[in-house]
């Protein structure tokens, strides 16, 4: 949740890794095209002129690769790119703008959770509309930028939640990794580890979408719709963490930390285990002790729905249909296979496509869980939510401070976050 993450905090954490992006070879990624492309798209590529990039990295300038590879794919279409950096929170507002003064950019760059909001509005094109081919796009990644029958850009990649664990920690006090298996038995270590003298677990809890995102692979985990959080699954899941809480097995620091404070936590070195992203893979590895990293666990077992943090690259609506034509080629060049590898690695995602992800695991085997979450993960605006998930994340994230903090029952937190939501939502 490179998330309203701090899904998007974790966003912020993109290394300069894309240095490795702008190569001849890797453009030749660039030269591939989608069905379609040509006039189909809207007439036949342009012979030149500027096209607009919008994107919710404002830390990089002219001299990152992430521009240069921007400028590469502008001249591999014949174009050159003019390109603007927003800060996430102020993106999607100057987009709606932008588009009902008919200014839109050209291709836009934005958290996956934004695409519902921006194609209610009627600011982005359909894929049908602008042949853009997704037909290699995992389907759970893609939801994200669905809306009914519709899809409304491409991802880039994806990033998601796990546990992290401690070696050493879950060695002192005796817990074999491989029996952490469900809800049951994840305690059970939790108990053994506190017994111990050191620390369970830690996460962020915070009253904002970054506490919605962790929370969810809980949610979900238990079997949970968002159309019915005071579900018997879904208080289940409060309750866990409340119960935690109480037995100390996690800190009451949870309920302001974000995902970094979280991270810097575990990172001391007394914590078992931390639920965090794939984003803090290269601060692990500087982390001083021996770590691993398992899938988070439903309820009964298995691999628990994680949601989806990352970006899509979408074609907002023009006058000049004409345009699209090398729009989507700029948008093919930077999605293409060539170009997926090199940007997700460097990006810490986990490509959209299995192919590419096929090609991760072959290069990094620590991306494998990484990859197994991600083919398990799910959109926050899926199951056709769109617009209405952040009216129903608001209310949740509500419920999950209130019972942490122990001013509700997790009943009561989510039996008033359901009316709530159920009253925005109408």
């Amino acid at each position: 949740m490179k998330a309203a993450r701090s899904p998007q905090r974790s966003r912020r954490t993109i290394g300069g890794g894309l240095t490795v992006l702008v190569t001849a070879g890797l453009l030749a990624g660039c030269s591939t095209t989608t069905a379609g492309d040509g006039a189909e798209a809207g007439g036949e590529p342009s012979g030149g002129g500027a096209y607009t990039v919008w994107d919710p990295y404002p830390q990089y300038d002219k001299s990152s690769s992430w521009v240069k590879l921007l400028d590469a794919c502008g001249a591999q279409a014949g174009v050159t790119i003019e390109r603007v950096g927003h800060d996430t929170s102020d993106l999607t507002g100057k987009a709606l703008l932008a588009a009902q003064q008919g200014n839109a950019p050209d291709v836009l760059v934005v958290d996956n959770p934004v695409v519902s909001t921006l194609a209610e509005a009627g600011v982005l094109t359909t894929t049908a509309e602008n042949k853009l081919d997704v037909s290699a796009i995992s389907p759970n990644l893609l939801a994200a930028g669905q809306r009914g029958q519709d899809t409304y850009g491409v991802p880039i990649g994806a990033n998601t939640l796990a546990l992290y664990y401690n070696k050493a920690v879950l060695d002192a006090a005796k817990v074999d990794i491989a029996s952490v298996r469900d809800w049951a038995s994840l305690t059970a270590a939790l108990e053994k580890v506190t017994a111990a003298g050191k620390k369970g677990i830690t996460f962020s809890a915070i009253g904002t979408e970054e506490g919605s995102f962790q929370f969810l692979p809980w949610f979900w985990g238990s079997g949970a719709q968002l159309t019915r959080l005071d579900s018997p699954q879904g208080v289940s899941a409060l309750t866990l963490w409340t119960d935690w809480l109480k037995k100390k097995y996690a800190p009451n620091s949870v309920i302001g930390n974000t995902q970094t404070t979280s991270w810097q936590e575990f990172a001391g070195g007394d914590y078992a285990f931390a639920e965090n992203g794939t984003w803090q893979l290269a601060g692990a590895k500087e982390i001083g002790f021996e770590y691993g990293i398992i899938p988070i666990p439903g309820q009964s077992g298995g691999t628990a729905a994680a949601p989806t943090g990352g970006e899509f690259v979408g074609i907002p609506v023009q006058r000049d249909t004409a345009r699209y034509a090398t729009s989507q080629r700029l948008v093919t060049c930077l999605t293409s296979t060539e170009n997926s590898l090199a940007t997700t690695t460097a990006l810490s995602y986990v490509a959209p496509t299995e192919q590419v992800q096929a090609r991760q695991v072959e290069e990094n085997p620590e991306l494998e869980v990484w990859v197994a979450a991600v083919r398990a993960a799910k959109g926050r605006t899926g199951d056709d939510l769109g617009t209405k998930y952040p009216k129903i994340s608001e209310p949740m994230w509500g419920a999950v401070q209130a019972a942490l903090s122990g001013a509700k029952t997790p009943q009561r937190a989510m039996a008033d976050a359901q009316g709530a939501a159920a009253s925005a939502t109408r």
